[in-house]
């Protein structure tokens, strides 16, 4: 089962989320609270974390940057992360986020569903770079062969 959490106080980025991740093997977690967003993912471990910029009481780049935080220090597993926009000079904010991707609102169902699609196989397939990696023993020669993000790259 794919889990994708959403964070946004506004019920129709909810319901857009809602609406683009309905289906058979498809859990859509909600939360409207940024605060709430750190205990969902240690209940829910979701495979794709949807944050809204806008969260009235801390927005998508706050908690994403929470989420790098607790995951560098060991109390969180890693997340994949879209952030989803306001408007285009937004871009520039969300390249200090530390996020997989983005996209600007309002965001059709489709569209949204193909970021997922392409930020959950790259996900995958760091994820058994990396476990390939552990099972070598000379460790001394690590390189993950992912490029960082680029400021102009969205999902």
């Amino acid at each position: 089962m794919t889990t994708i959490l959403v964070a946004a106080d506004a019920e129709w980025v909810r319901n857009q989320v809602r609406t683009a991740f309905v289906g058979p093997g498809q859990q859509v977690v909600e939360v409207t609270r940024g605060q709430a967003v750190r205990a969902a993912v240690a209940d829910h471990d979701p495979d794709l974390v949807v944050l809204d910029m806008q969260i009235a009481n801390m927005g998508g780049i706050a908690v994403s940057i929470d989420l790098r935080n607790e995951e560098s220090g060991g109390r969180l597993p890693h997340s994949t992360i879209l952030l989803l926009l306001d408007r285009e000079a937004d871009r520039f904010l969300a390249a200090r986020a530390d996020v997989e991707g983005v996209l600007v609102k309002p965001v059709d169902p489709g569209t949204l569903r193909r970021a997922a699609k392409v930020l959950l196989e790259r996900s995958a397939a760091t994820r058994a770079a990396l476990e390939a990696d552990d099972c070598d023993d000379d460790d001394d020669d690590f390189d993950d062969g992912v490029d960082p993000p680029s400021t102009s790259q969205t999902a």
